[in-house]
C-alpha cells in the first residue's frame, strides 16, 4: 500500500481545525489508507473515520489502542495524542506523574524558528518574563469580560452573573498586576483571582457553597468537569506550543520545574472565560461527562480559542523581546 506524504494533504492551520476527539475502547488503525476507529456493537465492528488534516488533539482513554500506522499517519498530519483516563481526565501515564497528561508532539524539525529564538532570548531575564506574563494575564481578563457576557444573554445558560462584582473583580487584578514586583507575587494575584470568580461563578447559577478539589481527587460535579474541561484547554495549549515551535519547559509564570508549565501559562488565557462557567452550568443542569465535553468543544470552537492563544503568544514573543533588560 502507498502511504500518503504530507505535501499529498490538503494543509488546514491548527488555529482552523475543529475537530478535538476523545475516544475510548476502541482501536485506533490505518483501513485504506484512512486513519480510522473501530468500536464493536454488538457482533459486528463499526468503522468511524478520523478527519486527521482537520484534528488537533486526540485523547485516547480507557480501553483503547492504537497501531504505529495510525501514530504516523497523525504525526504527519501534526495532530497532537494524549493517553488519558476515563472522562478525559489523566488518571496515568507513561512518562510523568500519576496524575499528568503525556502529550505526544509530533516530530517535525521544520516549524518555525523565529519565536523560540525571541523566546529564548528574553526569557532568561525574570522582568521581561514578566512581561510576557502580564500579557497572558491580560488576554485572560478580555476573554472573561466578552464570553461571561455572551453566556449571560443566552437564558438557556441560567448564567446569571453580576457585571459590576466582575468588572471590580477583574479592575483591581488588573491594577495590581501592574505593580507586581516579579512572579511570585503575580502568582498569588493570579490565585486571589481564580478564587473571586469561582464565587461569581457558583453564585450565578446558584450552586451554592463551593470549594475547589486538588486535581484528580474527583468531589463534586462541578470539580470533576472542572478537571476535565481543563485538559481540553491544555490540549489546546500545548498545539498552540507546538505549531510556534516553542518547547513546554520555557513557561513564564507556573512551573518552573516542571516541564509542561507553557501549557498551563497559554491555557489560562481560555480556561475562566469558557471552561469555567460551562462546568457549573453543566454541573447545574446535570449533563453527563460527553454532553458537558460537548459543550465545551463548541465553546472553544466558537471563541476561536486556539486562535487567541496563538496571538497572545506571538504578542508576547514580540512585545517581551523588545522591552528593555
Amino acid at each position: 500500500m502507498d502511504y500518503f506524504k504530507p505535501s499529498e494533504m490538503k494543509t488546514i492551520m491548527h488555529s482552523k481545525r475543529a475537530n478535538m476527539y476523545y475516544l475510548e475502547y476502541c482501536r485506533i488503525l490505518v483501513n485504506g489508507g484512512r486513519v480510522e476507529f473501530a468500536a464493536e456493537a454488538g457482533r459486528k465492528i463499526n468503522y468511524y473515520n478520523i478527519p486527521i488534516a482537520n484534528t488537533t488533539v486526540i485523547l485516547l482513554g480507557n480501553g483503547t489502542s492504537i497501531t504505529q500506522a495510525a501514530v504516523r499517519d497523525l504525526a504527519k498530519a501534526g495532530v497532537l495524542i494524549g493517553f488519558c483516563g476515563g472522562g478525559g481526565v489523566p488518571l496515568f501515564s507513561a512518562m510523568e506523574q500519576d496524575t499528568d497528561i503525556v502529550w505526544f508532539c509530533p516530530q517535525s524539525e521544520y516549524r518555525p524558528t523565529q519565536y523560540l529564538q525571541q523566546w529564548a532570548g528574553f526569557w532568561y531575564d525574570p522582568a521581561r518574563r514578566l512581561k510576557a506574563a502580564n500579557i497572558f494575564q491580560t488576554a485572560r481578563t478580555a476573554m472573561i469580560r466578552k464570553h461571561w457576557s455572551k453566556l449571560a444573554k443566552d437564558p438557556e445558560n441560567c448564567f446569571d452573573h453580576n457585571d459590576r462584582q466582575l468588572e471590580q473583580v477583574l479592575d483591581i487584578f488588573e491594577k495590581n498586576i501592574d505593580v507586581c514586583a516579579d512572579t511570585e507575587n503575580l502568582l498569588l494575584e493570579e490565585a486571589r483571582l481564580t478564587k473571586n470568580l469561582y464565587r461569581l461563578t457558583a453564585k450565578a447559577v446558584e450552586y451554592g457553597s463551593f470549594e475547589r478539589a486538588k486535581r484528580g481527587e474527583g468531589g463534586d460535579s462541578a470539580n470533576r468537569f472542572l478537571d476535565h474541561g481543563n485538559y481540553l484547554a491544555y490540549g489546546l495549549a500545548a498545539t498552540a506550543a507546538w505549531v510556534l515551535g516553542l518547547p513546554h519547559g520555557f513557561s513564564v509564570l507556573h512551573g518552573k520545574t516542571r516541564r509542561g508549565g507553557l501549557v498551563f501559562d497559554i491555557a489560562d488565557i481560555v480556561k475562566d472565560a469558557l471552561i469555567m462557567p460551562n462546568a457549573f452550568i453543566s454541573a447545574m443542569r446535570g449533563d453527563t461527562e460527553q454532553q458537558f465535553r460537548q459543550s465545551c468543544i463548541d465553546a472553544l470552537v466558537q471563541a476561536e480559542a486556539l486562535d487567541t492563544m496563538i496571538d497572545t503568544v506571538k504578542l508576547a514573543s514580540i512585545e517581551a523581546s523588545r522591552a528593555e533588560a
